[in-house]
C-alpha cells in the first residue's frame, strides 16, 4: 500500500497551469496590494446618479474581475495542499479583500433602487447602459429584499463571519479528519480516503466494502457533536439572512437569487416521491442479482454485473471523453482537446492534503481549472467528462459575455456537466458489442439515476426539513438530524435494504449542505441534461445547446433552458427522466 505523494513530488505534466492566472506568488502579492488600495475608490460614485451609472458599473466589473482572480488563485493554491499554512494565509487575506469589495460596492444596488424608475428604464436604452439592462431589471425585481445602503454595508461586513461554518467544516473534513485503513477478506489493508471511499465500495469483496463503510463513518461519529453544531450554525445563518432580507423563508431566499419559483423545488420532491416504487424495484433487482440474503447500504455501489473495465488509464479516459464529444461539433472538440493537453486545465491525481472530490473553478479573464483525484476507474472517467462539461460552459460564457454576465447560475450549472456524462454513456454503449460490458454500462447508467436524481432529491428534502425546523425554532441536534436522515433513507430505498446504523450519520459528511439548497439542482440539472443530450444526438440540437453555453447569466435560468429546448417550470423533464430509468430497469430485468 503506497503512501500519498507530497504536492512537491507531483509530476508537472499532471498538474494544472495555475501560472496562467498569476505567474507566481509575487505577482499575486502585487495584485493584492493594488486592489486592496483600489477597492474603496468606487465609493466616489456614492450617491449614484443616472449620468454616472454606466461608469460606476464599468468600474465595478473591473474590480470584480481582478478580485475574483486574486480569490480564486489563493483558494486553488490552498486546495492543492490544505496543510500548507502559507496558502491558508492567502485565503484568509483573499476573504478579507472580498469582504472589503462587498462593502465597497454595497451602495450600488440600493442606489439604483433610489433612482426614479421611469428615468432609469429610459436610460437603459442608451448605448452605455444597454448591456446592463438585464442586471438592472433584476435588481428592480428584488426591490423588497435589498436594504438601504447602510444596512447593506453592515451585512457585507459580516461576510467572513457568515462563511464561518463552511470554512470550519472544510478544515475539519479536508485537513483534520482521518480514516483507519479498510481491510479486505484476506486481511490486507487498503488506504481509505475521501477519494478512495467510493472505489472501495465498488469492490467485489464484501468484507472490504463493509470495512470501508464502517471505518469512514466511525471517524465522523467521533466528531458527532462538533459536526452537528457546525451544521446547526450554518442553517441558522441561512434562516437569519433570509429574515433580514424580508423573505418568508430560507428556501425563498435561496431560489429568489436566480428567479426560480419555489414550486420547482417542491414539485421535484413530489415527483420523485411519486416514482419511489421505481427505486424500490431497483433495490430489489440489485439484491437479487448480487445473490445476497440481506442487502446493506455498503452494497449499493458495487456493480451488479462483472466489471471488465477494471483499470482505465487517464490517457484512455481522455480519449473516450473526446470521442463522446463528437456530436457537439469540431469547434467544441478542438477546444476540449487543447484544454486537456497543452493548455493543462486539469490537476489529475490525489496528493497529501489535496482537497477531496472533484470540481471546476476559475476566474473571468483566464481559462477554467479542473481538480480531479483520478482513481483509474469508470467513475473517474465519468468525473472527467462531468468536470470538463463545467469547464467548457465557463469557457464559452467567458468568451461571449461581459463580466457582469460572466457566470452561470447554480440552477443551470449541472446541466453542461451531465450532458457530457450522458454523451459519454451513449458513446460507450454504442461502441461495444460485448453484452456483459453493455449490461455493466446499463447498471452504471442506473446508478447515475440513483445517485443523482433520487439521492440528491433526498438530500434536498433533508435540507428543506432542517431549515423548516430551524424556522419553527426546533433544535437541530445530532440525534434529531440522524432521525430525519434515517427516515428519508427508509422512504427512498424501501424495505428490501437493511439500514446500517452508520447511514444515519451520512449527512455529516456532505460538504454541499453548507451551500444552502444547492443539491436539488443536481437532480433538476440531470433531468434537463437527459433531454438535451437526446436532442443533441437525435435532433441536431448542438447549436442550440452551445448557444445556451455561451449565454452565461444574460437571461434567467429557466428562460435559458427553454431556449435550449427544456422547460423546467413543469414536472415534464423529471417525469421523462423517470421513463428513461424505467426503460433501463426493463432492459436489465429482461436480460
Amino acid at each position: 500500500m503506497s503512501e500519498l505523494k507530497l504536492r512537491s513530488e507531483a509530476d508537472p505534466k499532471n498538474i494544472w497551469s495555475i501560472t496562467d492566472l498569476f505567474a507566481d506568488d509575487e505577482a499575486w502579492e502585487s495584485a493584492y496590494g493594488k486592489y486592496s488600495q483600489a477597492v474603496n475608490d468606487i465609493e466616489k460614485y456614492d450617491p449614484i446618479t443616472a449620468d454616472k451609472l454606466a461608469d460606476c458599473l464599468s468600474e465595478m466589473e473591473e474590480l470584480s474581475k481582478n478580485i475574483e482572480q486574486i480569490y480564486v488563485y489563493a483558494n486553488l493554491k490552498q486546495n492543492e495542499d490544505s496543510t500548507n499554512t502559507k496558502y491558508q494565509g492567502f485565503t484568509d487575506r483573499a476573504d478579507s479583500l472580498v469582504s472589503a469589495y462587498s462593502g465597497a460596492v454595497s451602495f450600488i444596488e440600493p442606489g439604483i433602487l433610489a433612482l426614479d424608475e421611469a428615468v432609469l428604464l429610459k436610460a437603459l436604452e442608451s448605448d452605455s447602459l444597454k448591456k446592463y439592462a438585464h442586471y438592472i431589471k433584476d435588481i428592480l425585481r428584488s426591490r423588497s429584499h435589498i436594504l438601504d445602503s447602510k444596512s447593506e454595508k453592515l451585512l457585507a461586513a459580516f461576510y467572513e463571519v457568515c462563511a464561518g461554518p463552511d470554512t470550519i467544516y472544510g478544515m475539519l473534513n479536508d485537513a483534520d479528519i482521518a480514516f483507519e485503513d479498510a481491510v479486505d477478506k484476506n486481511g490486507k489493508k487498503h488506504r481509505l480516503t475521501h477519494s478512495t471511499f467510493i472505489s472501495l465500495l465498488q469492490s467485489s469483496d464484501r468484507e472490504l466494502r463493509k470495512s470501508a463503510f464502517k471505518n469512514l463513518y466511525s471517524s465522523y461519529y467521533k466528531q458527532k457533536n462538533t459536526l452537528a453544531a457546525i451544521y446547526n450554525a450554518s442553517v441558522k445563518k441561512d434562516v437569519t439572512l433570509a429574515r433580514l432580507r424580508n423573505y418568508p423563508c430560507a428556501l425563498d431566499s435561496a431560489l429568489s437569487a436566480n428567479n426560480i419559483p419555489t414550486s420547482v423545488y417542491r414539485e421535484l420532491i413530489a415527483t420523485v416521491r411519486k416514482h419511489l416504487p421505481l427505486m424500490h424495484r431497483y433495490v430489489r433487482l440489485r439484491k437479487k442479482l448480487l445473490g445476497v440474503d440481506k442487502l446493506y447500504m455498503y452494497d449499493l455501489y458495487t456493480p451488479i454485473v462483472k466489471n471488465d473495465m477494471t483499470r482505465i488509464e487517464y490517457e484512455d479516459a481522455k480519449a473516450e471523453v473526446l470521442k463522446a464529444a463528437a456530436p457537439m461539433g469540431s469547434e467544441y472538440v478542438e477546444k476540449l482537446t487543447k484544454a486537456l493537453n497543452e493548455e493543462k486545465w486539469v490537476d489529475v491525481y490525489e496528493n497529501k492534503g489535496k482537497r477531496s472530490g472533484a470540481y471546476s473553478w476559475g476566474a473571468y479573464g483566464c481559462h477554467p481549472f479542473v481538480s480531479l483525484n483520478y482513481n483509474f476507474n469508470v467513475d473517474s472517467m465519468f468525473t472527467l467528462a462531468h468536470e470538463m462539461g463545467h469547464a467548457m460552459h465557463s469557457f464559452y460564457t467567458w468568451s461571449n459575455q461581459p463580466v457582469i454576465y460572466g457566470d452561470y447560475t447554480i440552477f443551470v450549472a449541472e446541466v453542461a456537466s451531465t450532458v457530457n456524462e450522458a454523451l459519454l454513456m451513449e458513446h460507450l454503449l454504442q461502441t461495444t458489442d460485448d453484452k456483459n460490458r453493455q449490461k455493466y454500462l446499463i447498471n452504471y447508467f442506473m446508478e447515475q439515476f440513483r445517485g443523482t436524481l433520487f439521492r440528491q432529491t433526498m438530500f434536498a428534502e433533508f435540507e428543506l426539513t432542517t431549515h423548516e425546523m430551524a424556522e419553527r425554532g426546533e433544535p437541530l441536534t445530532f440525534d434529531s438530524l440522524c432521525e430525519i436522515y434515517l427516515k428519508l433513507n427508509r422512504d427512498y430505498y424501501g424495505d428490501d435494504i437493511e439500514l446500517n446504523d452508520e447511514i444515519a450519520w451520512e449527512w455529516s459528511r456532505i460538504p454541499h449542505f453548507y451551500n444552502q439548497f444547492y443539491v436539488y439542482q443536481y437532480a433538476t440539472g440531470y433531468s434537463a441534461a437527459i433531454a438535451l443530450s437526446q436532442r443533441i444526438l437525435k435532433e441536431n440540437g448542438a447549436a442550440d445547446y452551445i448557444g445556451f453555453l455561451k449565454s452565461g447569466s444574460s437571461k434567467y435560468s429557466i428562460d435559458l433552458l427553454k431556449g435550449a429546448g427544456v422547460d423546467m417550470s413543469t414536472p415534464a423533464p423529471v417525469e421523462n427522466a423517470m421513463k428513461v430509468f424505467e426503460g433501463l430497469l426493463d432492459r436489465m430485468e429482461n436480460i
